[in-house]
């Protein structure tokens, strides 16, 4: 056991540094870790703030074009449910004749 500590005496100040100089670029790393992240969530965030800005403006001009007095929205709609009918029941002759006669 004395042997260890009359080597551990002589080494100390030589581990005392390189725990200092391991403590320093630990919190260099960490300091480059924090600022990556920040800047990550910033360029996330002008992201967004870009997508919200576009989607506002989407909404005004479909605000624009539903409030506009020459834009019938009923009758539009209407239309497109007719269309979304014929889509799904089919028009004009059926292809499979001798199935549909029978009805």
């Amino acid at each position: 056991m004395q042997q260890i500590l009359a080597l551990m005496i002589p080494l100390a100040p030589f581990l005392m540094v390189v725990a200092i100089v391991w403590m320093k670029n630990q919190r260099r790393l960490e300091e480059k870790r924090l600022d990556a992240a920040a800047n990550h969530s910033a360029e996330a965030a002008a992201r967004h703030a870009t997508q919200v800005a576009e989607l506002e403006n989407r909404v005004r001009v479909l605000e624009r074009i539903v409030t506009d007095k020459g834009y019938d929205v009923a009758s539009q709609i209407e239309a497109l449910r007719d269309q979304q009918r014929v889509d799904e029941q089919g028009a004009g002759t059926p292809l499979d004749i001798r199935n549909r006669e029978n009805a």
